[in-house]
């Protein structure tokens, strides 16, 4: 059966194939959309809960960090009862603007695992049953890594800019009012950046299979992965050695798993190749 829709699907033109993807593209969009909906008007959870969750002393990432400087007896920016900044809107549509958009962003990390899933009916119908149960599992593995990214971001990336961002000065006569675009960007940045970046082990495991990437390749380019890693890290996060770490730690742990990945999927294809042979 699997290997007659593959037949069918081998057989469907280039114009089929575009119009194929063009109704995977819509479904995914319409779930985008609704959910967009549903988060606009959520409007006070959305923004006053999470958006400008990270603004509040009483976040959790800020508690515990104060916990920690308290227990080892360090003066710390984190105990503050509130950050020394102030949210603004200097546009007629800002606000309007940024909710629109906040609720479209807020769709798609949402329905992220729907979008896995259409892409994954595109892509299915091309590959062989034996390809297709070694790829089992790959929307909920792909979802939870992505979430997983997504919560790493907003409470550990999001906070850490926030917080040294906010309360940086070059001088005391210059006051912190910080756009609204520009605090939810830094919110989506760190949040969208992580979820993406959590899905290294993913990414490792396709390109494998397609012979681009073998463990070997990984292992020589280890170190030149780790500068780029920290290089990563000193882009999302505040310009100090604690928070690059603390990003850049769970990142090499990816990639070490993206290594065994890799090595597991060689393994794969080389007892497929023997049992090929036979």
């Amino acid at each position: 059966m699997a290997d007659e829709a593959k037949k069918k699907y081998d057989e469907m033109s280039f114009l089929d194939h575009l119009e194929e993807l063009r109704w995977h593209l819509i479904r995914s969009t319409l779930a985008i959309v609704i959910i967009g909906c549903v988060a606009f008007v959520m409007k006070d959870f959305i923004f006053d809960t999470v958006i400008f969750g990270p603004k509040k002393m009483d976040f959790p990432t800020y508690r515990f960090f104060c916990r920690i400087a308290t227990f080892f007896g360090i003066d710390s920016e984190f105990c503050g009862e509130s950050l020394p900044f102030t949210i603004q809107n200097r546009t007629m549509a800002g606000q309007f603007s940024a909710h629109i958009w906040t609720s479209i962003w807020a769709g798609f990390i949402i329905a992220f695992p729907y979008v896995l899933w259409e892409l994954w009916r595109f892509i299915s119908p091309g590959l062989y049953e034996k390809e297709r149960k070694y790829s089992r599992g790959f929307i909920l593995t792909a979802s939870l890594l992505f979430f997983m990214g997504v919560l790493f971001g907003y409470y550990v990336v999001a906070p850490l800019s926030i917080n040294f961002l906010g309360t940086y000065q070059v001088s005391k006569e210059v006051l912190n009012e910080i756009d609204i675009g520009s605090f939810i960007a830094t919110v989506r940045a760190s949040v969208i950046a992580c979820g993406i970046m959590f899905e290294l082990p993913i990414i490792i495991f396709f390109l494998t299979k397609v012979g681009l990437v073998t463990p070997e390749i990984l292992r020589k380019y280890r170190k030149i992965a780790m500068v780029i890693v920290l290089v990563f890290s000193a882009i999302i996060t505040p310009p100090d050695v604690a928070s690059q770490i603390v990003v850049a730690v769970p990142v090499l742990i990816l990639y070490q798993i993206s290594i065994h990945i890799s090595k597991i999927v060689l393994k794969r294809e080389a007892k497929k190749e023997k049992a090929n042979a036979k």
